[in-house]
């Protein structure tokens, strides 16, 4: 979605917004090339005071799940996520992430775009998360966001634009911090006053490496190899895997699976995709990680929160099938990527 966005925007420049030379790196240059600075993956419940507490509180309002991720020396890291829900059962994942330097200041943020474009009457859903979440720090921040981000999709409605090699964006600044935005990149905060020169980058409290999962994912019947790859297929069961790494070690895990529930019984073992067990997760995690995804595969439904200080996500699609019957598909993510990179 995002390339094909880049291969129609990339020749357009609003009229009505700032051109400069490129948005800011996604993510900052230099950002995580350092080594381990007391990296902390446990998850953890956002705290209730504080910054982190009063910029995710509007999101956590709203019904979206927030925790801190990773922590180390110089920051910490937070994630928030909400499923929107189509018509057609699809969800939709939108996130949000913000980066604290270690004295509990906003440093960074970022509302990625959402693929879900604003038409008229409706509200930018970047600019509906985004707005609250700084006005609870910087209380002029948010009326100025939704202004800056209206006036851009109004003028990307109106097809004002001009040829250029420049990808359309707006860019504005106040005494808090700089803002970029674009259908691109979303919604760039860089705090003025506040920076973390290392960021956190931890995954070792749950997740394994790559390498030693792969030979456990040909043996379900994925088609992987890596490196490369770092998305493998199952066409048997139009399931997937795929991963963010740092260098080998894998940061976050997605895969979707099926559940038929016939008489009470799981009539889909999670063995036959994954004979080995759920082998990218370190043994301490494992257990608890695989019992709660078998809980909602067992009762059709989906989940959002922290196990075992892990992040897990568990969107679901349930087929009633007759009585208490059914078959449901599940997209399934274990652990947070880091901030500032794709996919979210």
């Amino acid at each position: 979605m995002i390339i094909s966005m880049v291969m129609i925007l990339g020749p357009l420049t609003l009229t009505g917004c700032t051109r400069s030379a490129e948005p800011p790196s996604l993510p900052p240059d230099g950002a995580y090339d350092h080594d381990a600075a007391d990296e902390n993956s446990r998850a953890e419940p956002v705290p209730a005071d504080g910054t982190a507490g009063s910029v995710t509180r509007p999101l956590t309002g709203a019904g979206w799940f927030c925790a801190r991720v990773r922590a180390n020396a110089d920051g910490s890291a937070l994630w928030c996520r909400i499923g929107h829900r189509d018509q057609a059962d699809t969800v939709h994942p939108q996130v949000a992430q913000f980066l604290l330097d270690h004295d509990d200041r906003l440093a960074w943020a970022w509302f990625p775009p959402t693929g879900q474009s604003a038409e008229h009457g409706t509200d930018n859903q970047v600019a509906t998360a985004a707005a609250p979440a700084l006005a609870a720090i910087w209380s002029d921040a948010g009326d100025r966001v939704r202004q800056e981000i209206n006036d851009f999709d109004r003028d990307l409605r109106s097809r004002m634009v001009q040829r250029s090699d420049e990808i359309p964006r707006t860019v504005w600044r106040d005494t808090h911090a700089d803002y970029s935005y674009s259908v691109i990149n979303g919604l760039v905060v860089t705090a003025r006053d506040n920076a973390v020169r290392r960021w956190p980058f931890g995954a070792e409290h749950y997740a394994t490496t790559m390498s030693s999962v792969v030979d456990d994912l040909r043996a379900g019947g994925y088609d992987c190899a890596y490196p490369p790859q770092e998305s493998c297929n199952r066409t048997q069961s139009n399931g997937y895997f795929r991963v963010t790494l740092r260098g080998d070690q894998i940061v976050s895990a997605r895969f979707g699976i099926g559940s038929r529930i016939e008489s009470g019984r799981q009539r889909h073992p999670l063995g036959q995709e994954f004979p080995r067990g759920l082998t990218f997760l370190i043994e301490a995690v494992r257990r608890p990680v695989t019992e709660r995804i078998e809980q909602s595969r067992r009762s059709g439904t989906g989940f959002a929160g922290i196990v075992a200080g892990t992040v897990v996500i568990i969107d679901a699609r349930r087929g009633a099938v007759g009585g208490d019957d059914f078959a449901a598909y599940f997209d399934i993510q274990i652990g947070a990527p880091l901030i500032a990179t794709l996919p979210v």
